[in-house]
């Protein structure tokens, strides 16, 4: 070893390190996912909204990018934005489904449409699931609902009016 070189000791409890993997892991996979789609940095960075050196910082794992700013990167690289945010670790994983896949690859939905449709579909699931057809109708009216902005307080009053 050269009297110029250093060697690097590592002092971090496991739980840091393990964010320091977090964020190692979401870089590389973000300049993965760019390089993949033929995308600059620079143009990454310019549609996103950041700055050219702070995406260098993120993609070498020097920065922890919050969630508003990985769901700028999601946009600039048209990804879905959950699967940035199960890399950072700030999501768990979903059980995997091709209809979820095939949701969250679509270019053309935006990433409300494609959570509402995610959100619809569990529901299903989860009713299908349950034995008794008045608790599936239920959990489907109230997805439903949910995804139009509506409440059952709204419909009540709609109803009484």
């Amino acid at each position: 070893m050269s009297a110029s070189s250093e060697e690097v000791v590592p002092v971090a409890t496991d739980g840091v390190e393990k964010i320091g993997q977090a964020v190692e892991d979401i870089g590389a996979y973000i300049r993965r996912q760019r390089e993949g789609a033929e995308v600059s940095l620079r143009q990454l960075a310019k549609v996103a909204g950041i700055s050219n050196p702070y995406l260098s910082q993120i993609e070498r794992g020097l920065r922890k990018p919050s969630a508003e700013i990985l769901a700028q990167i999601a946009t600039g690289l048209r990804i879905s934005a959950e699967a940035l945010y199960v890399r950072a670790g700030i999501l768990e994983p979903r059980e995997s489904s091709p209809v979820l896949d095939a949701v969250a690859a679509d270019p053309d939905l935006s990433e409300r449409q494609k959570q509402v449709l995610a959100d619809i579909y569990e529901s299903f699931r989860r009713g299908n699931a349950v034995d008794g057809s008045a608790v599936e109708s239920a959990a489907v009216e109230d997805t439903v609902d949910h995804a139009a902005g509506r409440s059952a307080a709204t419909d009540t009053q709609n109803v009484s009016t």
